[in-house]
């Protein structure tokens, strides 16, 4: 797991072996942090593992590029990677601004959304025969533009559906939440997540650091 532990193993043998655990046996992780777009994307590549690695395969869930840019795909096959998009704008309604329905070719709703991701996930098993663990990773770019236009235990059980989907094929997904840790959703949603990851920047030097929710651990800050 050295892509994701990024120098946890020199620092700490316990907690590095909790994450190897949660790589077997798959995991979901929540990034949060704000005004930290560069570490962002720095872990969101970490996670992702290296893309020339031919055994993964990827689903990226793309919200809103202006949060957060992911989805390197360089060197990585074209079947073995989906890309579930939804739009950001809305449309303009008696003086207020709307989210457009899927029906008007806006944002699907998040209930079509999380069968878009388990249809994604469920075609890249069927590609591979199986996945072994690790092998898929999922990538979240935003959950801002869904909390902005739904409520958040809307959102919650979106989160529920992938979430228990990603850990069922054992795999790693990361969902980027740019606000700070102490941001009510994130209270919300925790319990669904087996790590949060925050991130910041320091001086130019990007940096993370890990809580395991079930072991009820806290890493030190770390480089990435």
């Amino acid at each position: 797991m050295d892509d994701e532990r990024g120098g946890l193993a020199s620092t700490d043998v316990t907690f590095a072996r909790t994450l190897d655990t949660l790589r077997q046996e798959g995991c979901n992780i929540l990034l949060v942090g704000a005004e930290a777009p560069e570490a962002q994307e720095s872990a969101c590549e970490r996670l992702l593992g290296a893309p020339e690695c031919d055994s993964r395969y990827r689903v990226f869930v793309c919200g809103d590029e202006t949060q957060v840019s992911c989805g390197k795909t360089h060197g990585a096959t074209a079947e073995r990677i989906r890309t579930i998009e939804y739009a950001t704008r809305g449309v303009e309604t008696d003086g207020r601004t709307e989210p457009e329905s899927a029906a008007n070719g806006g944002r699907p709703s998040p209930g079509m959304i999380g069968v878009e991701i388990v249809e994604a996930v469920d075609e890249l098993a069927e590609t591979a025969a199986g996945f072994e663990p690790a092998d898929l990773r999922v990538c979240v770019n935003s959950l801002v533009p869904l909390l902005q236009d739904h409520d958040a235990e809307t959102v919650f059980r979106l989160l529920h559906v992938v979430t228990s989907r990603v850990e069922q094929a054992r795999g790693m997904a990361h969902y980027h939440l740019p606000v700070r840790p102490d941001y009510d959703a994130v209270n919300l949603f925790e319990p669904m997540f087996d790590a949060i990851v925050t991130v910041r920047s320091r001086d130019g030097c990007a940096e993370h650091q890990w809580y395991l929710r079930e072991a009820d651990t806290t890493s030190e800050w770390l480089d990435l």
